[in-house]
This record gives C-alpha cells, sequence and structure tokens, in this order.
C-alpha cells in the first residue's frame, strides 16, 4: 500500500525509531475503512492529499491506497535503490516510488514520478512521529500558520479539537485556541483528547525546507527535509486521543503529523485545483502531475542539545544541525537528492 511498516536508525549508542504505527494494525476492522488507515504507520505518499472527488479513489488517492509491483532493486557501491510501480493509474499516469538508503546516512530518500498523465492535484507526504512523552518542534522559516474554516471532527460526538476556526498567526508559539487561550505549536502536546490541524506556509526565500521533531525523553530526534518550491507548506497534524470513532476510538495518542505538501488545507483535490485564498495569495495549493518529480527525506538522529533546532545547511556530503544552546552535529548526507539551484543550501 506504500506505506512503511518499520523504520530504525542507529544512533551514538542504540537503535532508535521515533516514527509512529497505529495501535490498530492487524486488528480486524469495518470493511468500510480505507486500506490506508487501516495500516496508518510511518510515512505514505498522498495523491491526491484528502478528499479524492475528481476521480475514483479512496481518501488519500491510490498511492496511499492500492498495491505497488517491485519494479527493479538497484545494489549501489554504498547502499540500495529499489523502484515500485503502483498498480493503479493516477490522472492516466503511472507513478513510480523510488527509495534509497546509503550506508551510515540515517535517512530514507524518497521519490515519486509521475510519467505521462495530464492534470492537477494537490500531494503530500504523510510522516507520523510517536511523542508518548511529549517533544519539541522546530522548523524552517514560515510565513504563517493557520487553520481552515472549521476543525476536522464537527460533530462532538465523534471528535474534539481545541484551536480556533479560522485562525493565523505569524507566531507559531502563539495560535489562538477556541477557548480564547493560545497555544504553543512547537510544543507537543497542545492539549489532551484533542485532534487539530494547522498549516505552515514556507518563507519564499528558503532553499530548504525542513521539520525536527525532538524526543527528550527518547533522547532522539526525526528529520524531515523538502524542496520548498515543490511543497510549499507543512500540515502539521496534531492526533491526541481527539477523535471517537472506529477506529480511533480515542485511542491514536501522541502522535504528531509532520506532512510536507501542496495543497488546500485537508478539502481535497477538487478544491486544491480551483481558485483558493492560499493559491490566490501565490501558495501553490496542487502540482501538474505529467512529469512531476517529487522528493523527500526522513530520518532520525541522536538527540542535539535540548531539542530545539535553531538552522540546517548542507553540503553535498553532509547535513549540518545547529541547536539553540550552540551544539552542532553533522551527519551523513546526499547532498544532491533535493536538487535546488543554489549551494551550499542552508535556513536558519
Amino acid at each position: 500500500m506504500g506505506i512503511y511498516r518499520s523504520s530504525k536508525s542507529r544512533g551514538l549508542d542504540a537503535f532508535f525509531s521515533p516514527f509512529h504505527r497505529a495501535p490498530w494494525i492487524g486488528e480486524p476492522l469495518a470493511t468500510d475503512i480505507p486500506d490506508h488507515l487501516r495500516r496508518l504507520s510511518i510515512d505514505f505518499f498522498c495523491a491526491p492529499f484528502g478528499l479524492s472527488d475528481v476521480e475514483p479513489a479512496p481518501a488519500h488517492g491510490w498511492s496511499a491506497n492500492a498495491r505497488w509491483a517491485v519494479r527493479d532493486v538497484e545494489h549501489l557501491p554504498d547502499g540500495m535503490r529499489v523502484r515500485f510501480t503502483l498498480s493503479e493509474k493516477i490522472l492516466s499516469a503511472t507513478l513510480t516510488k523510488t527509495l534509497t538508503v546509503r550506508d551510515h546516512h540515517p535517512f530514507l530518500y524518497q521519490s515519486h514520478r509521475f510519467e505521462g498523465g495530464d492534470g492537477r492535484m494537490p500531494v503530500a507526504y504523510h510522516a507520523m512521529i510517536d511523542l508518548p512523552n511529549g517533544g519539541v518542534v522546530s522548523v524552517s522559516p514560515k510565513m504563517r500558520a493557520e487553520t481552515m474554516a472549521e476543525p476536522l471532527e464537527t460533530e462532538p460526538a465523534r471528535g474534539r479539537s481545541i484551536l480556533a476556526y479560522p485562525a493565523a498567526s505569524k507566531d507559531l508559539g502563539r495560535f489562538p485556541r477556541a477557548d480564547g487561550g493560545f497555544s504553543n505549536l512547537l510544543r507537543y502536546p497542545l492539549d489532551e483528547g484533542h485532534v487539530d490541524l494547522v498549516m505552515l506556509h514556507e518563507q519564499p526565500a528558503n532553499l530548504l525546507g525542513w521539520a525536527v521533531a525532538a524526543r527528550p525523553v527518547e533522547m532522539d530526534m526525526a528529520l524531515i527535509l523538502k524542496p520548498p518550491h515543490m511543497l510549499p507548506s507543512t500540515v502539521l497534524w496534531y492526533s491526541n486521543g481527539g477523535r471517537f470513532y472506529e477506529p480511533w476510538s480515542g485511542r491514536h495518542r501522541g502522535v504528531l503529523g509532520i506532512e510536507e505538501a501542496a495543497t488546500f488545507f485537508g478539502y481535497g483535490h477538487r478544491a486544491s485545483i480551483a481558485p483558493n485564498t492560499l493559491s490566490q495569495s501565490g501558495i501553490p495549493t496542487s502540482i501538474d502531475v505529467s512529469g512531476a518529480e517529487i522528493r523527500t527525506i526522513i530520518g532520525a538522529c541522536d538527540l542535539l542539545g535540548s531539542g530545539v533546532i535553531q538552522s540546517i545547511a548542507c553540503d553535498e556530503t553532509s547535513l549540518s544541525l545547529v541547536s539553540s544552546d550552540g551544539l552542532t552535529h553533522q551527519l551523513a548526507f546526499d547532498g544532491h537528492f533535493l536538487a535546488h539551484e543554489r549551494s551550499p543550501r542552508s535556513s536558519r
């Protein structure tokens, strides 16, 4: 289904896995629950992101719900690359997934390429981090954070949200709540028993988009890197026991989705390709699928200092992290993968 079952990275003293697997995986569930939700785990590619209301497909598209077949396996001098082909067409395009791992790199390099096809659609990667003991979030510079017109669940019997809808803030540490207070979007949890969705938009000058979710108790950090010109927004999905129906049943807790996207919130395919408030303000909410290739990188490393990351920069062979307390960490990295035009690439 294009959803990863497990992920481990090796740190200085141990293996760690900060990415999330849903507690219901393997349980018998109602037949109308889509496959991506049955296997909700780690990361997956959404094409389209949200509602599939232009051509028939489950929510988050066939890329997250249909089968993938191995096309070929390539043994590299320093790693391995595997290509997969999706069993279903998307806007008449063939979708190829390429996953690459390299020796001593604590990263999974991901690519999805559309071959043929015609039309536009919203897309996103859907990484999820396990934060059972709380966490600290750092991101590349953003223009603002905002919520959509209504919360994810509008009926109290189905779920609860704590943020204000709609609302916006340039200060990610002070976002309006429904009760008149404020929440720091960069500290997890925001509250107990809630589900909320917020979009962050990259500063236009950013050459590298990134997000880090640090887990101080577990002493590790999840890292996500992207090309901001292709995926100009980050969807933060706070899932902390706030949905009450199957399969959520109030037990999906301590999870933060960090979903790198080109989309109009979660409104789906049709709304994202139509003129909307984001696209009219200059933020792309869809891509042209013909020949498009969308890349991201996910990985993990040991906790750096307090876990608050001030800047990330890369060159051809390494990724450098600087914490707010002045500590630095260098990781082996393929600086060519995201293929920006200028070098070195950094975001502060």
